[in-house]
């Protein structure tokens, strides 16, 4: 398996059927030769991610930023990673980061939503949901948490 790109279609099959420690080993390989590969670099990351290795996948997304200091991949990622270790604030200055390159991110504006949430800023939460679902009204993430959140906010309203 030399040929770069039968390598990538592997590593990709082994994540689809969840082997991510394989995978991990395979996206290694890939970087051995080609190392400033950012999306290899970025998919590595979410595959840490998917084993709950949040500061190895921090790495990643760490290294993608260094050579390519604008990816809004690897700054909503990795938010989405200090999210997973519960560092909310820290989690929203990367999407925040994120969404001052592009405005149009509903997935950063939808993961920013769910960390306000997680930091009990319920109103804000809602906010970030609708002007995600205004970007992208098929987005159910933003709207399955948009309802969430104004049903919280309905019965902190009633208490």
């Amino acid at each position: 398996m030399n040929d770069l790109t039968e390598l990538m279609n592997h590593t990709y099959g082994l994540c689809e059927d969840g082997n991510y420690d394989d995978a991990i080993q395979y996206f290694d390989a890939i970087l051995q030769k080609d190392p400033r590969n950012i999306r290899i670099i970025i998919d590595k990351g979410l595959t840490l991610v998917n084993l709950g290795k949040f500061n190895d996948a921090i790495k990643c997304y760490d290294k993608a930023l260094q050579l390519e200091p604008a990816n809004t991949d690897a700054l909503i990622n990795k938010g989405a990673a200090l999210h997973g270790k519960k560092q909310y604030t820290e989690a929203i200055r990367f999407y925040d980061k994120a969404l001052i390159l592009d405005p149009q991110l509903a997935l950063a504006l939808t993961y920013k939503g769910l960390a306000l949430g997680e930091s009990n800023m319920i109103k804000d939460a809602i906010w970030n949901f609708e002007k995600a679902l205004q970007i992208d009204d098929s987005l159910e993430l933003a709207k399955n948490n948009k309802e969430i959140a104004l049903k919280l906010l309905e019965k902190r309203t009633l208490s």
